[in-house]
């Protein structure tokens, strides 16, 4: 399957893309050979249109289109090679397309490179979070973050994950209509998140933030203009509520009014330490909405897409069959996993590895220039914005064998430095890693260890303004234990 494209049409498409590349690296060996024979560097291509519009308007059309945001970069990659800039809500872009890139911006942050935003992804998570935060404010927030990523939370993690999974798929198996995978995996980790965070487990509330970040995430990509009726108004003003809720729950645990063991209550211990060792509340709560927000949206799409990808690839969805078996026949009837069992699970790390570079949940990683430049021969002004283009490289044909293709067993070899960057690199590497792999492992254990499914709708268009590949269908499928499916035959 080629993300975003019927598979009727995948074949033209990968011609089509074979000859383009061609073409591109034409145009990147002939700049190449006259920054080689000259004195003078020469300009990364491109358009920068006027100034502050730019090439924005195009950029929000692939957004609202049901090609993805990213359609708008592989077009200009077509008219002006791998490397080319934009202008983008006002601030220009360059877009990285090579491991090498990657390695000098990711080396280097801190140094010569921060992270950067558009205005309408900062306003929604917050000044404070911990992806808008100045450097100095990093490490420390960074440090202080760590506390639901640790080994010990983890492994409760894990178990009470397991759990919940294992009821609520019983459950719609016994119903034996289709779901949609999408709503379900949002769910999921959203319920998790909220749980190990704050232990919010009350429906009611739950719906209600549920409902608030999924406005500040549809926020995140838009024009940054308080209008009502947009998705920037309607996203900050749902930010201030959940600012508000957030504001009572602290309010009440700081009153002694309720008490519990989770992530919030570790940072509310902390308020005696000196100002080094605390968050105070706006980082609080920024980083609550970035935690929520980013532990659901990114990680319940890697799960979607890993349903995709194994019901279109019937041998790996097999060889992972076969492996979750083998784990679930030596441990007694009805045990939870623990983390030591994700030690065994092999080849789903593998499917977990080939599911995130083939689906690229995160398109790019955007990074600002703190300072005059040079990236692989090319010129960087200080206040341009750089983007490591993730899914160029993860796509691309000198660094992948076939790689429009699923295959989890490419994993069996170690990949080229940088060639895999979905949680990036260096000292800014997304904190959430550990825990998305062991809710993506957890997932794929009880799905191909305890069902079948099948696919159905098979539309592979993607949903229009999310800032993260996603099916517009949701991936609709109808689950049969294997118990029922063996009987069958």
């Amino acid at each position: 399957m080629v993300l975003g494209l019927p598979s009727e049409v995948a074949i033209v498409w990968r011609k089509e893309q074979q000859e383009n590349k061609r073409d591109v690296e034409c145009v990147d060996e002939r700049r190449a050979w006259k920054r080689a024979t000259t004195n003078n560097r020469e300009e990364i291509p491109g358009r920068l249109g006027l100034p502050f519009v730019g090439e924005t308007f195009s950029f929000l059309s692939a957004t609202n289109s049901t090609r993805g945001c990213y359609d708008f970069v592989r077009l200009r990659r077509l008219w002006n090679g791998r490397w080319f800039k934009t202008r983008l809500f006002g601030k220009i872009h360059i877009f990285v397309p090579n491991p090498e890139g990657a390695r000098t911006i990711f080396a280097n942050d801190f140094v010569l490179f921060n992270k950067g935003y558009v205005k309408s992804m900062a306003d929604a998570v917050g000044k404070k979070s911990l992806l808008c935060v100045p450097v100095e404010s990093h490490k420390r927030i960074r440090r202080l973050l760590s506390e639901p990523f640790s080994m010990t939370s983890l492994s409760a993690f894990v178990t009470k994950f397991d759990k919940l999974l294992c009821e609520r798929l019983q459950k719609l198996e016994e119903r034996g209509k289709s779901f949609k995978v999408l709503d379900f995996c949002m769910k999921m980790t959203f319920d998790a998140m909220c749980d190990m965070l704050m232990s919010i487990t009350e429906d009611s509330l739950l719906q209600q933030i549920e409902e608030d970040c999924n406005a500040v995430s549809d926020a995140m990509l838009s024009i940054p203009i308080m209008i009502p009726g947009t998705r920037y108004y309607k996203g900050i003003t749902a930010r201030k509520r959940l600012m508000e809720t957030f504001r009572e729950i602290i309010g009440r645990r700081r009153r002694g009014e309720e008490t519990r063991e989770d992530f919030l209550q570790s940072m509310l211990q902390r308020d005696s330490l000196p100002p080094s060792e605390k968050l105070d509340d706006s980082e609080i709560m920024d980083n609550l909405l970035t935690l929520i927000i980013a532990g659901q949206t990114t990680t319940a799409a890697a799960m979607m897409w890993s349903v995709k990808f194994l019901h279109d690839n019937r041998e790996a969805q097999d060889i992972l069959r076969e492996e979750q078996l083998s784990i679930t026949n030596i441990k007694p009837d009805g045990a939870s996993l623990s983390h030591e069992d994700l030690n065994n699970i092999r080849y789903g790390l593998k499917v977990v590895k080939e599911t995130l570079r083939m689906s690229n949940v995160l398109l790019w990683f955007p990074r600002v220039a703190l300072q005059d430049c040079t990236i692989e021969g090319y010129d960087i002004k200080k206040g341009w914005h750089v983007n490591i283009d993730a899914t160029y490289i993860h796509h691309d044909s000198d660094l992948y064998n076939d790689p429009l293709k699923f295959n989890p067993k490419r994993f069996d070899e170690h990949q080229k430095p940088y060639s895999f960057i979905p949680f990036g690199s260096g000292p800014r590497t997304c904190l959430g890693i550990n825990m998305a792999k062991v809710t993506m492992l957890v997932f794929l254990h009880r799905l191909a260890g305890g069902y079948t499914w099948t696919l159905d709708d098979l539309d592979t268009c993607l949903e229009k303004k999310a800032h993260i590949p996603r099916l517009r269908s949701g991936c609709p499928i109808t689950l049969k234990s294997l118990s029922k499916t063996m009987l069958e035959a």
